[in-house]
């Protein structure tokens, strides 16, 4: 009954906000590198916070550092749709919310320097990688579900690492915001709002179950998104292209931009490919190598990713 009402709530609160979207102007215009042609409310994404907020109002005593990072993180991107912050600032603000959040999960006292360091590089990568591939339609939406629900399970059936609310209210925002924006014409967008807290709250939950089954593997949970952007941000350094300026190089803009495919269906097949990467982690954990299980899954991954230049060829050619 209480995910129901949570349901509602949220989807009420979203209503409010494109009231308040629309009187205040907090609206996405289209340019040139946009996958997109209509304008449309910005910042949809803000019940991911307000997801967390339920939450939090529940649980005060086991995610107030989780809460107070996930408020940071959103209060800066919400400024960033809004007004344009610079890259500093919101690296900053990256790195505060990430360090209470290794705090909450004692990962200071757990990991070596090191690996510590490395942890801070992939959270904010991570990070901005889902800002980055939040460009069309459902992306974020349906990404995210197929994460969170593959955690769920994880958490129900293979080992049990955090309290399943804490799984479940991000999904019902997910399906909340999906009802708006899984459209042809979509009526809202997440906003740097959305992209950054739902990614924050990933992280926190794959960094929770690498800790508890002491394995790095689980970062499969999230290998379409992260071949698509570390292969996109080496293309563009190839091209000696300012890799955080907008752009229309990820394989997901191709197919929507270049060969003109509906973006529900370009975010439905990331969805799959993901869906079917996560179960193969699932069935293969402790039966392959951590670093084998990577490598098996990860190749194929990359050699998709290769079909892009294909089909920038491909219109290359036809445009000539």
């Amino acid at each position: 009954m209480i995910y129901i009402i949570v349901a509602i709530v949220l989807f009420v609160v979203e209503l409010i906000y494109f009231r308040v979207a629309d009187k205040f102007n907090i609206i996405d215009h289209p340019n040139e590198r946009s996958s997109h042609s209509e304008v449309t409310l910005r910042g949809g994404g803000i019940i991911f916070w307000f997801a967390s907020l339920f939450y939090f109002m529940q649980n005060p005593q086991e995610s107030y550092l989780f809460f107070i990072g996930i408020t940071i993180v959103s209060l800066v991107s919400f400024w960033d749709d809004i007004r344009s912050l610079s890259n500093k600032i919101r690296i900053i603000a990256h790195f505060l919310a990430i360090t209470l959040i290794f705090y909450n999960l004692d990962i200071f006292e757990v990991l070596p320097i090191a690996l510590i360091a490395i942890s801070y590089i992939i959270s904010i990568g991570i990070i901005n990688a889902y800002n980055f591939m939040d460009g069309i339609n459902g992306i974020t939406g349906i990404y995210t579900l197929v994460v969170l629900s593959s955690l769920l399970y994880i958490n129900e059936y293979v080992i049990t690492f955090e309290n399943k609310d804490f799984i479940i209210y991000p999904i019902l925002a997910s399906i909340v915001f999906l009802f708006f924006n899984f459209r042809k014409r979509a009526k809202c967008f997440a906003g740097d709002i959305g992209s950054i807290a739902i990614a924050f709250w990933v992280i926190f939950l794959i960094l929770k179950l690498m800790l508890v089954t002491n394995s790095f593997v689980w970062i499969l949970l999230l290998l379409v998104y992260g071949v698509d952007t570390i292969g996109t941000i080496l293309h563009r350094l190839y091209l000696k292209q300012n890799i955080f300026e907008a752009h229309r190089l990820h394989f997901y803009q191709i197919l929507s931009n270049e060969y003109k495919l509906q973006h529900r269906v370009v975010s439905g097949v990331y969805g799959c490919i993901q869906i079917i990467v996560s179960g193969l982690v699932i069935c293969l954990f402790h039966k392959i190598n951590d670093l084998a299980l990577i490598l098996l899954l990860a190749i194929p991954a990359l050699l998709i990713y290769l079909l892009k230049f294909y089909f920038i060829k491909l219109s290359v050619r036809k445009i000539n």
